[in-house]
């Protein structure tokens, strides 16, 4: 969340973050009314109460001097009754309060692109998209005719958008995995496998509740499957302080997630692009403010790196203002070109959350003047699926085989799937 001090003291500077997002500002409006009922309700406390104290003294004088006080002491009695409802309606005030202060986004960096999901910018392309002397199939025909995939016994399993990887896709996916710990771990990224099932105070700290809570998974006792392992690398360090000198620290979370996928019917429907349960290999990193732009570009490289090493062509693009995440300062997507449908597709993404998520989660660190919040960025080291896909389509052969890339045939142990 936002430092509440910044939006009761330069609402403006909010409304302008919000315009750049081109979000509603009802949120800010209606916080804006109810810090100032919030105002009121501290001052009639604070009068009542000063009033009590003299009361009290007035009272004990009284009692001194042998006076009757038993007036007075109704009307304190009366007095006391009145700041206890005052101090009732002041805690839900602060309650509501807090709770509008969670449905307000991050503010932009300065540089991130205007507009909306049409308007990132290319950064950069790498690689060439292939040309195929064959009418290249997409990655469900593929793994179809190699008995790779099967989405029709998921869905009688499971339901809809779910998959079996079979043979080959089994291994090319644990080859990803290894080559993915490696790279990032060369980059100081330490592995975890972390818990998946979570409590809804990390939901909250991350960001992901209250605006994307029609995409979670939840039990009937109100814990959450994650979407990410953002969300238990994030909470790890929640209410605590951090050693300063110990900063950055980066870790790599291995997970299964889990994704409602609410509002996107009819989109991405075929094949396992946009499943309900997927694995990913995620970067995280807590940081002292003036290292987040560093760690950005970090994570950023570890991204690349695993593309090129992957030989999958792919853009670079910088996400506008409008398509960011409420948790996000700013973020880079990589994505890959797929033959099969003929255009580039996210596969990564890396997002510098500022101090947006550490507030949130509590996650400080001492300083000479002070504790301050960390800063938290996260990234996708490998959306495995995803990657799966742009391999199968990127690498196909006229016989309906796979080349496995030249850096995962050591843990494939093949050079081709379904050859």
């Amino acid at each position: 969340m936002l430092d509440i001090k910044l939006v009761r003291s330069h609402p403006e500077v909010v409304r302008e973050a919000l315009a750049r997002r081109g979000a509603d500002a009802s949120s800010l409006d209606d916080f804006l009314a109810v810090e100032e009922e919030r105002r009121r309700l501290t001052t009639a406390v604070e009068e009542r109460r000063a009033t009590r104290n003299t009361a009290s003294d007035e009272i004990a004088r009284v009692k001194k001097a042998g006076g009757d006080a038993a007036q007075a002491i109704a009307a304190m009695k009366q007095l006391g009754a009145e700041i206890k409802a005052l101090e009732e309606q002041l805690a839900a005030t602060e309650g509501r309060m807090n709770e509008l202060l969670l449905e307000i986004p991050n503010l932009v960096l300065d540089g991130v692109p205007p507009g909306g999901e049409d308007d990132a910018v290319v950064l950069r392309e790498i690689g060439t998209p292939p040309a195929f002397d064959f009418e290249p199939k997409d990655h469900l025909e593929l793994g179809l005719a190699l008995d790779l995939i099967d989405m029709e016994r998921a869905a009688k399993v499971s339901g809809s958008r779910f998959a079996y990887l079979k043979g080959d896709l089994v291994l090319l996916q644990f080859a990803l995995i290894r080559l993915g710990l490696e790279i990032v771990s060369e980059k100081g990224f330490r592995p975890v496998v972390p818990p998946v099932l979570v409590r809804e105070e990390a939901m909250y700290g991350t960001g992901f509740f209250p605006t994307d809570r029609a995409q979670i998974y939840e039990t009937t006792d109100g814990d959450c499957l994650v979407g990410t392992s953002e969300v238990p690398l994030a909470a790890m360090h929640m209410e605590e302080f951090l050693d300063g000198d110990a900063l950055p620290l980066r870790y790599a979370g291995y997970s299964t997630c889990f994704r409602r996928e609410a509002g996107a019917a009819g989109r991405d429907t075929r094949g396992i692009l946009r499943v309900h349960q997927f694995d990913k290999l995620e970067m995280f990193s807590f940081c002292r403010p003036e290292q987040s732009a560093f760690e950005h570009e970090l994570i950023l490289s570890a991204e690349e790196d695993i593309l090129q090493l992957l030989e999958i062509p792919y853009r670079v693009v910088d996400i506008a203002a409008g398509d960011l995440g409420a948790p996000a300062a700013q973020k880079f997507d990589c994505e890959a070109w797929l033959p099969g449908q003929q255009r580039y597709r996210e596969l990564t993404s890396c997002s510098n959350c500022t101090d947006y998520q550490a507030r949130r989660l509590n996650c400080r660190y001492r300083t000479e003047k002070g504790p301050r919040f960390v800063h938290t960025l996260n990234g996708t080291g490998i959306a495995i699926g995803r990657t799966i896909i742009a391999i199968m389509e990127n690498h196909q052969q006229a016989d309906g085989s796979i080349l496995v890339p030249k850096m995962l045939r050591p843990y494939v142990g093949k050079e081709k799937l379904g050859g």
